[in-house]
């Protein structure tokens, strides 16, 4: 009799552990987040500011899942629309925030975010900045000696010098080149697009691709951001590398997260914009994405960011006029290269 009541208390424990794990699964929330491969990779800052923010929300997991691009990454919500099973995206920037708004796919984030540290106030309701940096070209100095100021000076100088820049159809540098060229020089865009097609190495599709053509020595120059030569002082003990600054004055490219409108967690997925733009998260930004945070963090930031030079200028385009003629800004530069 006793083994009949044993045997039958197990079991009905055995059923309601069966009938009570799904809504357990349940109770246990999750944010999918799109980004591109760099911020998702395991030396990104990804992986940290998931397990910081898993460590802080009681019991909700963190996966982020990575495009080639972030430009890619808002391609596939595109495709996927309301279905999406993403929540965010982490890692588009402010030329493409307007395309990215004009999808109706993402919602307002109502943040305060009164503490930011920015080059310009930030006002956007839809889109929490992560980090930023001015778009510039890097070489070695051990290669090139003396160093381009200006697009003019580049242009001018023999054809051999090389250098590798992205498609701005595919990546935001890219974009970020066509918008730095339209702002210094307007009208005379395709003039200076001309002159630099001699001296283009390879468009290439992602940041990632150049980059390494310019660390082999295949390229004299890449276009990259005035942030990437701390990059090799802190993780190599290199300070070969530096940001050519340009008279003309550089674009600054800030990287922005949003919430999607079909969101099922649309309170965790605010708490993880919060997140983003706090000290906390701020702190792993630099050495990882190798950008400035967006916040101040005065001793925490790594001293290699304060031996950079940074521009005299910071150059802008109102994003009315972005809007209204980034795709003839595209298709004038490819016209002139090619």
């Amino acid at each position: 009799m006793t083994i009949l009541v044993h045997t039958t208390h197990l079991a009905l424990a055995v059923l309601f552990g069966l009938a009570a794990s799904p809504a357990l699964a349940q109770t246990a929330p999750a944010l999918t987040i799109y980004t591109y491969d760099g911020f998702a990779a395991e030396w990104g800052p990804g992986p940290q500011l998931a397990e910081g923010f898993e460590a802080q929300c009681a019991g909700c997991t963190v996966e982020f899942i990575a495009a080639d691009s972030s430009i890619g990454a808002l391609r596939r919500v595109q495709l996927e629309g309301a279905t999406t099973p993403a929540d965010l995206i982490v890692g588009l920037d402010v030329a493409t925030a307007g395309e990215a708004r004009a999808t109706g796919l993402f919602a307002d984030h109502t943040l305060e975010l009164g503490d930011l540290a920015l080059p310009e106030p930030w006002t956007d309701p839809q889109f929490v900045p992560v980090d930023y940096a001015h778009f510039a070209f890097v070489y070695d100095t051990d290669r090139t000696a003396t160093p381009p100021a200006s697009f003019e000076e580049l242009i001018a100088l023999p054809d051999d010098l090389k250098i590798v820049i992205q498609d701005p159809r595919s990546a935001t540098p890219g974009l970020g080149l066509v918008l730095w060229i339209k702002a210094a020089y307007g009208d005379r865009a395709p003039e200076i697009w001309a002159g630099l097609k001699p001296h283009i190495l390879a468009v290439t599709r992602d940041w990632s691709e150049s980059y390494n053509l310019f660390l082999t020595g295949e390229a004299d120059m890449a276009l990259s951001y005035t942030t990437s030569p701390a990059y090799h002082i802190v993780d190599e003990d290199d300070h070969t590398v530096k940001a050519a600054l340009f008279d003309e004055g550089h674009i600054v490219q800030v990287e922005i997260a949003g919430m999607l409108a079909s969101t099922d967690q649309p309170e965790l997925a605010r708490q993880f914009l919060a997140y983003l733009a706090s000290p906390a998260a701020q702190a792993i930004i630099p050495t990882t994405n190798w950008m400035f945070p967006v916040v101040d963090l005065g001793a925490d930031l790594n001293p290699a960011f304060g031996t950079l030079p940074q521009p005299a200028k910071t150059l802008t385009i109102s994003d009315t006029d972005l809007e209204a003629n980034r795709a003839a800004w595209i298709d004038e530069m490819l016209a002139a290269i090619q």
